[in-house]
């Protein structure tokens, strides 16, 4: 007995079908099978191809996604497991020695927070942005190194996917070792790899960061410095992250790829956008001491503009530029110079407020200076209305 001749199981399969005539009913039954298969297999495809941003997240920082998750099956691979391990060990050690401390001295030292922070030259690294600006609920991040499209995992052969969460740890060594990235190294290794650009990075620090991701949608602004959906085949300039954290608070980050030189300033609108979110905090570590620069000088007219409080290393603005009167220095660690890569950046005016300035010791370390007995840190508050300038 077939399908097509056995009527009541053809009223069960298709009603109103089993009084036709039974070549017609034939044809109809193939039909109606064929839409079924189509929709079940679609329905497969749905559930295996889409895991969303915050399960995307956890798996690439080997961190277990939702028990129903499509990524469940790629988070059983000995790849994956070999990631998590790895990265548990890692990141435990990263947070005692770095985050943890800065979070217990921000919570002391930096009392009045912003609700905005910037963090120009910072590229892709949120887990300082978080760990000294917590309270922040809108942070705007940006450097050279290019988005890259969205993370997906899913779908790779589990030797692929064992390779390229190895890259990604690769990619973080310099940074969970010293704190920054190296720039030059980084962008080979964001360019080259099946989980390019810093998406892959940003997940992995705000899942580690205990952040909750809720949506992820590609920017690009408009010549008046608004944000708008990036369309069209180019690549898009920013990225904003919908996320919460613990408290379940609703935030924002944005990243931008933007030319922050006087002549990339001038045909971008990054400064514009930047300048819509009002008064905010500023972080600048590990900047290449671009600030230093005749040709950065807009930028760091913004930052001395529009900031509350600026918290920065000695790569960050020189010193000279801070008026007294206007602003409020509070000096941490011990100044001893730059890297010798950087030793013509060396600030005698810095080097002197660092000797007489009575210093405080810190137990953590940022900057090129990572140790904690040679960082250096200046917390600049502003005293007089933001904008004001002698």
């Amino acid at each position: 007995m077939t399908l097509w001749n056995d009527p009541a199981l053809l009223c069960r399969v298709a009603p109103g079908v089993a009084g036709l005539e039974h070549p017609v009913r034939k044809k109809l039954v193939f039909a109606v099978i064929a839409a079924l298969l189509v929709i079940a297999n679609v329905a497969v495809v749905r559930a295996a191809g889409t895991p969303n941003p915050n399960d995307m997240a956890r798996v690439l920082a080997g961190l277990a996604p939702a028990a129903n998750s499509p990524l469940a099956v790629a988070a059983g691979t000995p790849g994956w497991r070999l990631h998590a391990t790895t990265m548990d060990a890692a990141w435990a050690s990263f947070e005692k020695r770095l985050v943890t401390r800065i979070r217990v001295w921000s919570a002391v030292t930096l009392t009045t927070p912003r609700p905005v922070m910037f963090y120009m030259f910072g590229g892709p690294d949120f887990i300082h942005a978080d760990a000294f600006f917590p309270d922040a609920s809108v942070y705007v991040l940006s450097g050279l190194e290019p988005i890259g499209p969205l993370p997906d995992v899913a779908h790779l052969p589990e030797g692929v996917l064992a390779a390229s969460l190895g890259a990604l740890r690769q990619s973080l060594g310099n940074f969970l070792r010293y704190g920054y990235f190296i720039t030059r190294e980084m962008g080979t290794q964001l360019k080259t790899r099946k989980l390019s650009g810093v998406l892959p990075v940003l997940y992995v620090f705000l899942a580690r960061s205990g952040k909750t991701i809720n949506q992820v949608r590609f920017v690009a602004l408009n010549a008046r410095g608004e944000v708008a959906p990036a369309r069209g085949k180019r690549k898009p300039s920013g990225v904003r992250i919908s996320f919460t954290g613990p408290d379940g608070r609703p935030r924002t980050l944005y990243y931008f790829r933007t030319d922050l030189s006087n002549a990339g300033v001038k045909k971008s609108a990054f400064l514009k956008f930047c300048m819509k979110l009002g008064q905010g905090d500023a972080l600048i570590k590990s900047a290449s001491y671009l600030l230093h620069l005749g040709n950065f000088s807009k930028v760091r007219d913004f930052i001395l503009d529009r900031s509350a409080t600026i918290l920065q290393d000695d790569s960050g603005i020189p010193v000279k530029y801070f008026t007294t009167g206007l602003w409020r220095l509070r000096l941490f660690g011990q100044y001893s110079g730059p890297i010798e890569e950087f030793k013509r950046f060396y600030q005698r005016e810095l080097a002197d407020l660092f000797r007489t300035g009575g210093a405080q010791g810190v137990n953590f370390g940022i900057g090129y200076n990572w140790h904690p007995r040679r960082t250096n840190i200046l917390v600049a508050n502003r005293l007089a209305a933001p904008g004001v300038r002698p």
